[in-house]
């Protein structure tokens, strides 16, 4: 019994990561081979914990700009990011849906579930596009992290 809660902890570990800003399945991928999930499972894993946060993002997200956009201390902030993330993202507001795709896609730094649910928010792509789209880009960022991590595991 207590492997088995060892194992969902990891899961969960797993998930949070992959689910969380910054490192997203980027760094959930290769957590979970740290942890002992195979790169197979530990992508799929983080898959789905990337794929958690974004229907939420885009549905709250809008509010959340227009309604902390001019308070005195998070106000700040969300410019910031919304600056941050429309300089990321010219090629959204460029190509949009495709855009958008590729920005998801692509895992380099600061790009990612997150950063394509704000763009998404920004240039008003609506939900039933910006949701699959990001989610297809999780998955091709799923794919190349962890083929990536593959490739990595198979030299030790």
């Amino acid at each position: 019994m207590g492997d088995i809660l060892e194992v969902i902890k990891k899961e969960i570990i797993v998930v949070a990561i992959a689910a969380a800003p910054v490192a997203e399945l980027r760094g959930a991928i290769p957590l979970g081979i740290s942890l002992g999930f195979s790169p197979v499972y530990s992508t799929f894993l983080s898959i789905i914990g990337n794929i958690l946060p974004i229907p939420i993002l885009l549905k709250l997200l809008r509010p959340i700009f227009d309604y902390f956009g001019d308070k005195k201390y998070i106000g700040p902030l969300l410019t910031w990011v919304k600056n941050r993330t429309i300089k990321k993202s010219k090629k959204v507001q460029q190509y949009s849906i495709l855009g958008l795709y590729l920005l998801v896609a692509i895992p380099l730094p600061s790009t990612g579930a997150w950063t394509g649910c704000i763009a998404a928010t920004l240039f008003n792509i609506d939900f039933k596009q910006a949701f699959p789209t990001i989610v297809a880009g999780v998955i091709t960022a799923g794919i190349i992290v962890f083929t990536l991590s593959y490739q990595v595991t198979t030299l030790f």
